[in-house]
C-alpha cells in the first residue's frame, strides 16, 4: 500500500461522492487530512467516519470563504503538501434550453472553485513544493450531450490546470487532473430520474464504449490507488496531465 505518512492533504467536496470516498483511504495510508465542503452536517459526519484530522465548512465559489478555510485547515494540519479538489456539481443543460444564469452558477461552482482553491493551495505550497490534483472530465475534452455548461466549464478546468502546471512547476508544484467515470450517489440519483428507455440507452452505450467492465468504476478499487500515487514524491516529475480513470471511455491523446 502507498505510504503517505506525514503528508498533509486538503480534500474539497468531502461531504459526498468521490471526495468523501477518498478520505478514509488517504488517512489509512498515513496522511493527515482535512475535508472541506459547503454541506456542514454531511461533511462533519463523513470526516468523523473516516477518522481524519478535521472538517472545515467552505464555499469554494467564494474567495473569502476559501481563504479562511485553507487558513484554518492548514493550521490544523501544520502546513500543506497536497490539495485534492473534488468539489463540483453536474447540472443538466441541453443547449436549446441552456440559460445564462445556470451557466454563471455552474461556472462559479466549478471554474471559480478550481481557481480559488488552487490559488489558496499554491500560496501554501510555493515555498516547499507539493501536489494539486483537480477533477476534470471527459466532457471537457469531447463534450457531453445535455451537459453544455458542465462540458464547457470542465474544459476551462483543463486549460487552467495545464497553465498552472506550466507556471508553478518552477516552484516544484505539480498540477494534474483526474477525469473519472466512477459511480457516485449523484450518478445514482441521475439514473433514478431517467426513463427506462434513456436508462437502457445509457447502459448500452457504456457497454459499447468502455472496454473494461462496460460500466462505471468503483472509487475504492479504481480511483483510490491512482490518487494515492499522485500525492507521493513518485509523482514529482508528472504535471499537466489528465488521467482518465474510466475503463477506456475517453482514451486521452
Amino acid at each position: 500500500m502507498t505510504d503517505l505518512t506525514g503528508q498533509r492533504i486538503i480534500v474539497t467536496g468531502g461531504a459526498s461522492g468521490m471526495g468523501a470516498a477518498l478520505l478514509a483511504p488517504l488517512a489509512k495510508a498515513g496522511a493527515r487530512v482535512v475535508s472541506l465542503d459547503l454541506n456542514e452536517a454531511a461533511g462533519r459526519s463523513e470526516a468523523q467516519a473516516a477518522g481524519i484530522a478535521g472538517f472545515v465548512r467552505c464555499d469554494v465559489s467564494d474567495k473569502a470563504s476559501v481563504d479562511a478555510a485553507f487558513g484554518e485547515a492548514s493550521a490544523l494540519l501544520g502546513g500543506l503538501d497536497s490539495l485534492v479538489h473534488a468539489a463540483g456539481i453536474a447540472p443538466a443543460s441541453p443547449l436549446p434550453k441552456s440559460r445564462l444564469t445556470h451557466g454563471i452558477r455552474y461556472s462559479l461552482s466549478t471554474r471559480a472553485g478550481t481557481m480559488l482553491t488552487n490559488q489558496a493551495a499554491f500560496r501554501l505550497l510555493s515555498a516547499s513544493g507539493g501536489r494539486i490534483i483537480n477533477f476534470a472530465s471527459g466532457a471537457g475534452v469531447s463534450g457531453l450531450p445535455n451537459k453544455a455548461h458542465y462540458s464547457a466549464t470542465k474544459g476551462a478546468v483543463i486549460a487552467w490546470s495545464r497553465t498552472a502546471a506550466k507556471e508553478w512547476g518552477q516552484h516544484n508544484v505539480t498540477v494534474n487532473m483526474i477525469a473519472p467515470a466512477i459511480s457516485t450517489p449523484m450518478y445514482a440519483r441521475t439514473r433514478s430520474e431517467m426513463s427506462d428507455e434513456r436508462l437502457a440507452a445509457l447502459d448500452a452505450r457504456l457497454a459499447a464504449d468502455m472496454p473494461i467492465d462496460g460500466r462505471l468504476g468503483e472509487a475504492d478499487r479504481d480511483l483510490v490507488p491512482l490518487m494515492l500515487f499522485l500525492c507521493t514524491d513518485g509523482a514529482r516529475f508528472i504535471t499537466g496531465q489528465i488521467f482518465a480513470v474510466d475503463g477506456g471511455l475517453l482514451m486521452v491523446r
